[in-house]
């Protein structure tokens, strides 16, 4: 079980952090074909698939109401965390307690 929760972290740090790269690289090339060819676009979908197969594997060793908790908490505390540390956003202490409540 343990090995799985690593797993579900790195796999949470793969979608996460493609996300943040394809946020910084899409507006130099707007919503268009040339952005799909581009170098970091590429970059984005071979990570999204590594992520996508460590999910499957996970779906296929966890139960699926164990699974999907784990990756939603992940996912909130990785967006939270990866939000205020790459992208400046500021919490408040409501945001910051209703994240820990989750």
């Amino acid at each position: 079980m343990h090995y799985s929760i690593v797993i579900i972290i790195i796999t949470q740090l793969l979608f996460t952090g493609s996300d943040l790269l394809v946020r910084y690289n899409m507006p130099n090339y707007g919503f268009k074909i040339p952005a799909f060819f581009s170098t970091s676009f590429a970059i984005y979908f071979i990570v999204r698939n590594i992520a996508m197969f460590e999910q499957l594997y996970i779906f296929t060793t966890i139960e699926l109401g164990k699974t999907m908790a784990l990756f939603g908490a992940v996912s909130i505390i990785l967006s939270n965390l990866l939000g205020f540390l790459i992208l400046k956003r500021s919490f408040t202490i409501g945001d910051c307690v209703i994240v820990l409540l989750l």
